[in-house]
């Protein structure tokens, strides 16, 4: 039986793309979002190289008419999807202060709304109405600094949107689940380097339905 396609929306070097190459190698046709698509294309060459199915969409997740429409257009071309990760962010510095107000408006919608956007348009497209939906969150969500403001309060914000969504979605045979990553991924910690996440995000994937729950604290 053909799996359904995998979304990840989000896709830089570090986790973004170790999550495709996990998602691909498991037998997904695997859909590619990000801005830059000179770089999503050379993923999803590497990725079809190696066998697998991959397509690259460039998409702003701070556009919400542009993100909602890749990513039908992605179910369109690589068949009704199984999973979506949300796994974009903007991660830069501010103060509670001294953040401007049309940046941090601009971080919110990526951060925040842009996940409201990418769930909305897939839970209708999931295959067989079933699926899994995870959202890649941090560890701010749980301890916010003061020196990274717009992103602690994105990440407080996107935790209790996908739990107020994972009680919504109870029973309907669609896991959501956020994964508050509390450690910085790609450093020296091997727990956290970007492939040793991605299985995590397979391991919820294929997780039974009784171990659903709506975080995974990783740590």
């Amino acid at each position: 039986m053909s799996k359904g396609s995998a979304l990840i929306v989000g896709v830089g070097p570090g986790l973004g793309l170790a999550l495709a190459e996990t998602f691909a190698r498991d037998g997904n046709p695997v859909a590619l979002f990000g801005r830059g698509a000179e770089r999503l294309e050379g993923y999803a060459s590497a990725l079809t190289a190696e066998g697998h199915t991959a397509r690259a969409y460039q998409a702003d997740a701070a556009d919400p008419e542009g993100l909602r429409a890749g990513l039908v257009r992605a179910a369109d071309d690589l068949g009704a999807p199984e999973l979506l990760v949300y796994n974009a962010a903007v991660l830069g510095p501010d103060t509670p202060t001294g953040t401007d107000p049309a940046d941090f408006a601009h971080t919110l919608a990526v951060n925040v709304t842009g996940a409201v956007v990418a769930a909305r348009t897939v839970l209708p497209l999931l295959s067989g109405g079933r699926g899994s939906l995870l959202f890649t969150g941090g560890g701010f969500a749980l301890r916010p600094s003061p020196e990274y403001t717009s992103l602690s309060v994105g990440k407080v914000a996107l935790r209790a949107y996908v739990q107020t969504l994972h009680a919504q979605q109870q029973g309907s045979g669609v896991h959501v689940t956020t994964v508050t990553v509390a450690g910085y991924i790609g450093g020296e910690d091997p727990r956290f380097a970007p492939a040793s996440l991605a299985a995590a995000y397979l391991d919820l994937h294929h997780q039974p339905q009784d171990q659903w729950q709506a975080e995974l604290l990783y740590t």
